[in-house]
Formats: structure tokens, C-alpha cells, sequence
């Protein structure tokens, strides 16, 4: 879109509303909260009084958008924003194109397996399909982890601009050094291999295996994951390099159906 001169005002911050500004402000500091925040503590945080912050929470309240628990007066956030991001047509083609070669996949493999995008210095869940036998180990839709800590987030660090992923490694920077180390070689196994698998950060025997889904010029739109769990006793189990192969071969089918080329870059 070219620039005129209404967009350069928005930009130079001529054009204001404060009331959306606080209720934008409230919906970001709660969505880095999982455990939902008292009143006191979003009014100290955004730098606010409490009862123009209360305004809001009434509001956003009422509308959906977060939720209160009477008992530990904290409030959260709700799905809905999850939901109406669903709506938006690039993310439920994606998920809707995926779905069923993912449910073919975690019944072959009897793994679950899950799709992922990029969200800020996070993946975010938005498909995931469990694996058929009763031991499950899965990521929650809608779930944000954060890239560093993901085989997914390796796959997906190759979507980002140079000067993205310059940024993001200079935040990283801010964290523990051994996990920053552990996510630049996963980053290096994806750029050699075109796949990224290595043990989960967070749990203990799982080991991620990631593949990239690409648009119609190659470029990362999510990665499609598997956290694969080594099962004992059981009939004709799947190797975690077999898992790996059809994996890469799902990839490349959902790729082609969303009319990308699985070829191109890594």
C-alpha cells in the first residue's frame, strides 16, 4: 500500500485513542501471564489507576475477551482472540489443508504430531492431532513455547529477515547461553538436513523431529512437528528414523496441497 499522508500521520502518532491504546495494552500484558494478573498489579504494571484500568477489565470482560476468577480475583485471557485469529483465512486454510494427512500420519507412526507458526519470539499451536494409543505426549492447542526452546522454533527461524533474526538472536542473547546454544545447532541440523530433530527441552525422552511447510516461493509459513515418544511392548512399532521419513514425506504433501513448493530452500 503507498504511503499517503493519513498513513503518515498514523505512523508519527498524530492520530490517537487512548481508550484502545489501554485495552490493547491490558490484552498484551495478560497474554504474558498464563496465570491471569489482580487489578493491582496490571494498573502497576501499565502505569495506570485502578479504576480507569477496571473500566476496561469491565469491558473486555463483558466482551469475551478475558475472564475473571472471583476466588483469586485474577484476570485472564480467554480463547476468543485464539478464535478470531482462526478466521482469518490464511491460518484456517493452513490448519484445514493439514489436518487430514496429519491424522493419517500420527495413526501410521502412532505419534502425536502438531502445526505451528511463528508468533513473536514464540511458536504458536494452532492444529494438533494426538496419537491413538493411551499414552499421549502432546502440546495443548493453542499453546505458545517459545522458539528457543523448540524444534519447531529452529524450523521457523528460517522464515524470519535477516535483520529479524538478527534482532531475536540479540534478545536471546538476554537468556541462558547453553539453551541459545542448543537452538543454533538445532538451527544448523535444519539448514543442512531440511528437518530439525533433537531431544525436548522440557521433557525428558522425547525427542522433537520438525519439517518445514513453504509457500508457493519456498519461504517457512510453519513447521509441522512430531514429539516422538519411544513406546515399549508395543506391536509393530515405528522407528523414530521411519517416524522421521514419513514426516518429511507429510511435509512435502502438505506443502503441496496449501500450492507450495517443498523444493526450494533448505
Amino acid at each position: 500500500m503507498n504511503d499517503t499522508p493519513e498513513s503518515d500521520d498514523v505512523k508519527s502518532g498524530k492520530y490517537t485513542a487512548p481508550a484502545l491504546s489501554k485495552g490493547l495494552d491490558i490484552l498484551e500484558l495478560l497474554a504474558s501471564d498464563a496465570d491471569g494478573m489482580r487489578k493491582s498489579d496490571i494498573a502497576k504494571a501499565l502505569d495506570r489507576s485502578i479504576s480507569e484500568i477496571f473500566r476496561m477489565l469491565a469491558v473486555l470482560t463483558e466482551r469475551g475477551y478475558v475472564s475473571f476468577e472471583p476466588s483469586t480475583e485474577r484476570y485472564a485471557l480467554t480463547t476468543k482472540l485464539f478464535e478470531i485469529a482462526h478466521r482469518h483465512p490464511p491460518i484456517r486454510r493452513l490448519s484445514s489443508v493439514a489436518i487430514e494427512t496429519m491424522r493419517k500420519l500420527a495413526l501410521e507412526v502412532n505419534q502425536s504430531i502438531h502445526l505451528a507458526i511463528q508468533h513473536g519470539d514464540d511458536i504458536l499451536i494452532i492444529a494438533q492431532v494426538d496419537a491413538p494409543g493411551n499414552n499421549v505426549t502432546s502440546v495443548r492447542l493453542g499453546a505458545r513455547v517459545p522458539m528457543l526452546q523448540t524444534a519447531s522454533g529452529a524450523v521457523l527461524f528460517g522464515a524470519l529477515s535477516q535483520s529479524e533474526s538478527k534482532k531475536f538472536l540479540q534478545r536471546a542473547k538476554n537468556g541462558e547461553p547453553d539453551i541459545l546454544q542448543s537452538f543454533l545447532e538445532n538451527v544448523r541440523t535444519f539448514e543442512e538436513r531440511g528437518y530439525c530433530e533433537s531431544r525436548s527441552a522440557v521433557i525428558e525422552g522425547v525427542f522433537n523431529i520438525s519439517v518445514p511447510l513453504r509457500d508457493y516461493s519456498g519461504a517457512i509459513i510453519a513447521a509441522l512437528t512430531i514429539p516422538f515418544i519411544t513406546r515399549l511392548r508395543t506391536p509393530h512399532f515405528v522407528s523414530r528414523e521411519e517416524t522421521r521419513a514419513r514426516l518429511v514425506e507429510a511435509g512435502q504433501e502438505v506443502t503441496a496441497l496449501l500450492g507450495g513448493n517443498a523444493f526450494t530452500g533448505a
